[in-house]
């Protein structure tokens, strides 16, 4: 009767799984229906390019400022007519180094200017909206930290915006600055790409409720204003955002050739801390408009669910441990699947197949960059705890505190006593020790055991899925307690 109730619990979680799988599945007949649409840029007069303010949100990134300043100063736009706003909230040198930087640009003639709040209210979004009040531009661009445009960026966006009067955002592809510098980095680049040329390829030209990113985008103000500018409520303000104008009927288009470097995380921590934000900050959006898209009358059915299921994509990490959790008692109990269950496993292919696709597109040399796929699928296991933790805090919790993203750190060593972190000072960005370590090396133990029980009751149809939980859990928790030391 036992094993009865779980291989219940068993079948719905990995019809969960599935669902999303399925998700990949259409994503990817999508995409190769509309795969060879295309925007291209159109002419715009001399005299019609508008002004645009550029926003640079920072908090403490003494390491990364300057580049992303010297990055934004450089862009190429006509004179008289761009605005830079250095929104700083740091709280160590970080300020210093930045006035000084704008203070060696105004003289050369720069409206630039910077805007340093003693409080960081509303966190990325109130300096966001703290700055817009002060903005002389018609249009608002957003870069992160960690971002390095290019000086044609402006040049290939805002003409997108002259041509369509109700065209509220432009959002562009994301780039690697250090994509070999790790295989966590290697990771990264593979499901970033992914995202990008597959799904938000997808949801722009589709309609599917596209989102903006957070940086590397370009709002027209009007938009922004008309929709409730910069929400504090969620910690995923792109994303909040970019849903209230959607729903309210603004258009947006995703340019997958324009392309801004950023940099990723080089350490684990790091990396955990942003995914864990994403995770919760969209779970925050699921639960502010999921009736609201759900009843939306200007969308397809289709549509709909497809965001719904977007924005419910961390629900996976859950799944994957009640699995898990389940896996093990089941082995125990010499458990039979019923072998329709099989189809499960074959719809998660969906997935994987946006991971190679994505790579396909745009290397030539993408079979050699697969050769990190295992690595993201054990990163991917590995962080369930921590994004896990995020979803169940953004449906029980109503205090969330935007945890950023260090910047600059340089990449990870492998000597006993080296520290990622090199440059002087770099180690106060250090991010503390999370207690989440202890779950993910508890899991990585619980999953051994699993393996152990399965080579013992010769049972191998689970040791697959409870190996890999075994080296991903365990895979983690090792660069998290290496990262530690």
């Amino acid at each position: 009767m036992i094993a009865t109730y779980l291989i219940v619990v068993y079948g719905l979680a990995a019809a969960g799984i599935s669902l999303f799988g399925l998700l990949g599945v259409v994503t990817f007949w999508l995409y190769w229906q509309r795969r060879h649409d295309s925007f291209a840029c159109p002419s715009i007069p001399r005299y019609a390019w508008p002004a645009v303010t550029v926003q640079l949100p920072i908090y403490n990134e003494r390491f990364v400022a300057g580049r992303l300043i010297k990055a934004a100063v450089e862009l190429d736009y006509p004179a008289g007519r761009l605005q830079i706003q250095v929104l700083d909230d740091s709280t160590d040198d970080t300020t210093e180094i930045v006035a000084a930087l704008v203070q060696a640009h105004r003289q050369r003639g720069v409206d630039i200017c910077l805007h340093h709040r003693q409080q960081r209210h509303g966190y990325k979004a109130g300096a966001l909206a703290a700055g817009l009040a002060r903005a002389t531009g018609r249009f608002i661009a957003v870069f992160d930290a960690d971002f390095r445009p290019e000086p044609d960026f402006l040049r290939r966006v805002i003409p997108h915006f002259y041509v369509d009067p109700g065209l509220g955002m432009v959002q562009t592809r994301w780039g690697h600055l250090n994509p070999a510098d790790s295989p966590l980095t290697a990771a990264q680049t593979i499901a970033l790409d992914k995202h990008f040329v597959m799904e938000q390829t997808v949801r722009h030209r589709a309609g599917f409720f596209p989102k903006f990113n957070g940086s590397a985008g370009v709002w027209r103000r009007q938009c922004l204003e008309e929709v409730g500018g910069w929400e504090t409520d969620t910690v995923c303000e792109d994303l909040c955002l970019s849903t209230r104008a959607i729903l309210q009927g603004w258009r947006s288009r995703f340019l997958a050739d324009v392309v801004a470097p950023a940099e990723l995380p080089t350490t684990i921590t790091a990396y955990k801390n942003q995914q864990a934000r994403w995770a919760k900050g969209s779970t925050q959006c699921l639960r502010k408009f999921g009736r609201s898209i759900l009843a939306d009358p200007n969308h397809s059915l289709i549509a709909r669910l497809y965001a719904l299921l977007s924005m419910s994509g961390y629900f996976t990490h859950l799944l994957l441990l009640v699995l898990l959790l389940i896996q093990v008692p089941l082995v125990y109990l010499d458990a039979q699947f019923p072998a329709w269950f099989i189809g499960f496993g074959l719809a998660g292919i969906g997935q994987p197949l946006l991971f190679v696709a994505g790579q396909y597109v745009l290397y030539r040399d993408w079979w050699r960059r697969l050769g990190y796929l295992p690595a993201l699928l054990l990163i991917a296991i590995g962080l369930a705890p921590s994004t896990g933790r995020a979803v169940l805090q953004a449906i029980f919790s109503r205090r969330h505190t935007f945890v950023r993203t260090p910047k600059g750190l340089g990449r990870m060593t492998t000597g006993p006593a080296r520290r990622p972190w090199l440059a002087p000072g770099q180690d106060s960005y250090r991010l503390p020790l999370d207690a989440i370590f202890l779950a993910e090396a508890l899991l990585a133990l619980y999953a051994a055991l699993g393996v152990a029980l399965c080579l013992a009751r010769q049972q191998y149809g689970s040791l697959f899925f409870l190996a890999t939980c075994a080296l991903g859990f365990g895979y983690v928790a090792l660069l998290t307690l290496r990262e530690a030391k």
